[in-house]
């Protein structure tokens, strides 16, 4: 039985990201998420409902589009597969809680910031805002984080990468300082230092890897939102065993 709410849940998930996608679509261009209904961008056709099944419709079309057949970006398949997953693998973390609720919440915050900063550049204020009144309300009731260790969290990942931006301005922006505050506020203290630092070094590991295979120039932008995205979401289901492990060496 446990197999089946898995499933429910993956398809569950796979529908909101769906949404996600809309939301990675229209946010960065300020377009309202509601309205209008989805189209394709190339022919402008409204897509009927057979159009819209999650993953499903992309593999069916090949990833073309049903009336032009022009092509459909990939990102729409792995948003949904992401987001299937994400909501598969925290109801077997966590069971129907609400812890659950929570986290596949977040997880789908954070696939959105990470899709958004990884094409765009952008990290959005009209995110990142909302989503801090939102973790504040959560961290009253939610006993994992508590307000107190919210707040405390909110500060340390604010200053956390306040220093940098002072120092050199060009290595990164303010959208990655208001997105640590966020972090801090979802994850609390301590284990907002968890998330921020194994986002450092993922993010460190990867550009030095593509500095390495000269994919990449030491002049070019690597966005850090996305490493901070997925260490946050990491940091969710794992991020105390990660610290009782740190701590262990000591």
């Amino acid at each position: 039985m446990e197999i089946v709410f898995i499933i429910i849940f993956a398809l569950f998930g796979m529908a909101i990201g769906s949404f996600l996608n809309v939301c990675i679509d229209r946010l960065p261009v300020g377009k309202s998420i509601l309205n209008p209904p989805s189209e394709c961008k190339s022919c402008h056709q409204r897509l009927s409902a057979k159009d819209l099944i999650p993953v499903f419709s992309y593999l069916s079309l090949r990833g073309r589009c049903r009336y032009c057949r022009a092509p459909v970006p990939q990102r729409l398949l792995w948003v949904e597969l992401g987001s299937g997953l994400v909501f598969a693998f925290t109801y077997w973390h966590y069971g129907l809680t609400w812890d659950f609720i929570v986290t596949a919440f977040y997880g789908s915050l954070f696939i959105v910031i990470l899709v958004i900063d990884l094409e765009r550049g952008l990290i959005l204020n009209k995110i990142v805002y909302p989503a801090a009144v939102i973790a504040l309300i959560i961290d009253i009731f939610w006993a994992k984080a508590g307000i107190v260790n919210g707040v405390i969290g909110g500060a340390i990942g604010f200053a956390f990468l306040l220093i940098p931006v002072l120092v050199y301005p060009e290595g990164m922006g303010w959208g990655d300082v208001k997105m640590a505050a966020l972090i801090g506020l979802v994850a609390g203290y301590p284990l907002v230092l968890v998330a921020l630092l194994t986002g450092v070094m993922m993010g460190g590991v990867v550009a030095g890897t593509l500095l390495l295979l000269k994919i990449r120039k030491r002049k070019d932008a690597i966005p850090f939102g996305p490493f901070l995205s997925l260490s946050t979401i990491l940091t969710l289901y794992w991020g105390q065993d990660i610290l009782d492990w740190y701590l262990r060496l000591f």
